[in-house]
């Protein structure tokens, strides 16, 4: 009976194993059939994205040089043009806060779409296509079908970032070309030149982007220019009460009155930071403490009663490491807003329009 008794709880242990080791193979095949290997597809939110969606090692075996061409391109163009390294940077800003940072910026018109191009923010204002269209080209030749026109921006935006003085930032890869654009998202998102910090805060939110993030990455008009349209509201008719903005610093405000006069003039353009308009510094916010930000959106950053905010322009100012620090953190979280990633979009040929099918 002892003999009979201990064959069948052996019996039972082996049924348990067998069983549990039933349940675990179940467990891993419906794991791998929801998440099969390698497979990456769809859009992600900022703080979503799966760790592997985006590498700065993604074209180390593909196209190894393709930061090399970039920033060889980028040379030329910056000191043909140094104003081109903040339009290049601005065009990260404008592709990533509609639909994502894809390249729908890049698209011209076709049969199926209005370009962004066309959006009320964008027209005759965002520019650079160009030298994206020669750094393309060059990728292409040296490696066919490989870099996307959005990872040409991105790469564009640090390599413009470098060579005027900025930071330098290991840039996370692999984003894919949409096929569509969407202009009236891009009224929709885009932030105005003359919006309240109130209205600043909501389009950054609505891209999961921070207060941190709109004071840091607001310092991206530490280079560049803008056109008289952006801020002449400001000299003339702050309130719609045909007077200044009482935030504009007197002497500032002649400077710009006898650039930009109350009729005409509109597409003149003065410096956004005018101490240093070439250079990636923190001069951007020491002017702005002064009341010397050139637009309505840099003002509000320390005239708009908001004590963070606040704080941090006063801190960027007064410390050049902690802004780009902050500024590089931000940047890498907008440039993964909702990429392409897997078999969703494409690697386009040509930025300026989808590829044809076959």
């Amino acid at each position: 009976m002892k003999l009979k008794h201990s064959s069948i709880q052996e019996h039972m242990v082996s049924t348990k194993i067998v069983l549990g080791a039933i349940f675990i193979a179940s467990f891993y095949l419906c794991a791998s059939l929801a998440y099969p290997p390698g497979r990456h597809e769809g859009a992600y939110p900022v703080g979503n994205a799966p760790i592997s969606s985006l590498s700065p090692d993604y074209y180390k075996f593909t196209c190894p040089q393709a930061d090399e061409i970039v920033v060889s391109i980028l040379k030329k163009a910056i000191a043909k043009e140094p104003r081109i390294a903040a339009s290049l940077l601005r065009l990260l800003f404008h592709d990533c806060f509609v639909q994502g940072c894809d390249a729908s910026v890049l698209l011209d018109d076709s049969e199926e779409f209005v370009s962004e191009k066309s959006a009320i923010p964008n027209k005759n204002s965002i520019r650079g296509f160009e030298v994206i269209d020669e750094i393309k080209a060059a990728l292409e030749e040296v490696c066919p079908h490989t870099v996307s026109c959005a990872d040409t921006i991105a790469l564009a935006a640090r390599g413009s970032t470098v060579l005027s003085g900025g930071p330098y930032w290991e840039l996370p890869l692999g984003r894919r070309d949409s096929k569509t654009a969407n202009m009236k998202l891009a009224n929709k998102n885009l932030p105005p030149p003359n919006a309240t910090l109130h209205r600043l805060i909501k389009f950054f939110q609505r891209q999961g982007l921070d207060k941190v993030d709109l004071v840091a990455l607001s310092g991206s008009h530490t280079i560049g220019k803008a056109r008289c349209v952006s801020f002449k509201q400001r000299l003339y008719n702050q309130h719609r009460d045909n007077r200044p903005d009482i935030t504009l610093e007197r002497s500032f405000y002649h400077t710009l009155a006898s650039a930009c006069p109350r009729t005409g003039g509109d597409n003149n353009i003065r410096s956004l930071d005018f101490v240093s308009p070439s250079k990636f510094d923190n001069s951007y916010y020491k002017l702005i403490l002064e009341g010397k930000g050139l637009l309505n959106s840099d003002e509000v950053l320390w005239t708009g009663k908001d004590p963070e905010i606040a704080g941090l322009v006063k801190s960027y100012a007064e410390n050049e490491p902690l802004f780009f620090e902050h500024y590089v953190n931000s940047i890498i979280k907008m440039g993964n807003i909702n990429p392409l990633m897997g078999h969703n979009g494409e690697i386009r040929k040509n930025c300026r329009r989808v590829n044809q099918e076959v």
